[in-house]
């Protein structure tokens, strides 16, 4: 692209896939803005640990110049996998994974390493998106709750579920898969709880019955975070829980697993005052819109899906690296946007749909059957091959 038809880049949402988009953008010297409604970095916790892929959250890391630090912040020790019967039971344990290619990384760890490498004036903080007006021209201005910014040839919808960039593009809203979890975590694991540290080991914990489940994970600083998962109406847990009263809402969900193995009641007891619900929603399989020349949408944005198989942040920072070699490949950069949408709806659409299956299937009245038959083909898989993934 000459330096003539660099386009004015606004990216909406500073998550991982618009960050991404900032950084590779300025390596190859392609300058871009971002707008996040949150007033600062630390506003709120930014989630669980994440595995990284190789061929698509890595990838795009390496692309982007943060090999290193990606070598700092990856925690490949902390890949094992347990599934466990309600009642106790150990059903498989792959506990041997620190050879493995999908290392967990900390969302605020990978937020920190994206946001320090770019120019100090790239992300501009507290601009909450009211509305994005069109010119004349066929460029757009960008109305926050305080003043506006503009014009830019370019927006970049990265601002994950709730996108407010969407509509400009799609009329498509995410639908409630009717999954709801309720997150909790516990604090300095190893120290204060060390029983409760062996039984979730290096890496997650899968504790399935037919009627809910319970998946525990190991992050970073002796931090294990929890989901209590449940099929149920959308205002169920409004309706059923107080988690503006934390020890009720504790009670409350310690009351769900009546029944459970004791270790895995303790799992609730032991949780810190920070539990709230997630509702889980997703964008239908094979979503896409028509191009609008000066507007397109990444990660979650683009393509959200439910958690099963941790491919949302993967395929939304391989939309970020795509996104941006498009631009840089092609003269005229209309034409990039164009190739870059028609790849990713192709690309995204079978992850898409193996996590809406995933999402379907969940807690069926087979209990922890099908996640066993699942694991139990994955290793045998990766023994065949002799591969760790």
């Amino acid at each position: 692209m000459s330096m003539k038809d660099i386009p004015r880049i606004a990216i909406v949402g500073a998550g991982p896939a618009g960050l991404t988009l900032a950084r590779i953008l300025q390596v190859d010297g392609i300058p871009s803005t971002v707008f996040e409604s949150e007033p600062h970095v630390y506003f709120r916790p930014q989630g669980g640990t994440l595995d990284l892929h190789l061929e698509s959250g890595q990838l795009a890391l390496r692309r982007a110049g943060l090999a290193a630090e990606l070598a700092r912040i990856a925690r490949y020790e902390d890949q094992g996998s347990r599934l466990y019967a309600s009642d106790g039971r150990l059903l498989l344990a792959d506990d041997d994974a620190a050879d493995g290619e999908r290392p967990e990384v900390d969302r605020t760890a990978l937020r920190d390493v994206l946001l320090a490498s770019l120019r100090p004036d790239t992300v501009r903080w507290g601009k909450s998106l009211r509305e994005i007006e069109p010119r004349g021209d066929g460029t757009y201005d960008l109305v926050f709750d305080h003043g506006w910014e503009g014009p830019f040839d370019l927006v970049v919808g990265a601002d994950g579920t709730w996108s407010s960039v969407r509509p400009l593009v799609s009329a498509y809203r995410p639908q409630y898969s009717g999954l709801t979890f309720i997150e909790f975590g516990i604090d300095d694991i190893d120290r204060r709880h060390p029983e409760i540290s062996t039984l979730v080991g290096r890496g997650k914990i899968g504790v399935e019955s037919a009627a809910r489940s319970m998946i525990v994970q190991r992050n970073g600083n002796a931090h294990l975070r929890g989901y209590a998962i449940f099929r149920v109406p959308l205002s169920w847990a409004g309706q059923t829980f107080d988690f503006s009263n934390p020890a009720k809402a504790r009670d409350r969900l310690k009351a769900e697993f009546e029944g459970w193995a004791q270790p895995f009641i303790d799992l609730i007891q032991a949780s810190n005052d920070n539990i709230v619900p997630r509702y889980i929603h997703a964008l239908p399989v094979g979503h896409h819109w028509a191009n609008r020349i000066g507007v397109t949408l990444v990660g979650d944005a683009a393509h959200v899906m439910s958690p099963f198989g941790g491919e949302g942040v993967n395929m939304a920072m391989l939309d970020a690296m795509e996104l941006a070699e498009n631009l840089l490949e092609f003269d005229d950069w209309r034409k990039a946007i164009r190739r870059y949408e028609a790849d990713m709806f192709a690309r995204v659409a079978g992850p898409a749909s193996d996590a809406a299956e995933a999402a379907a299937t969940e807690l069926s009245h087979l209990g922890p059957e099908l996640t066993l038959m699942h694991m139990k083909s994955h290793l045998a898989a990766r023994t065949e091959f002799g591969i760790r993934n």
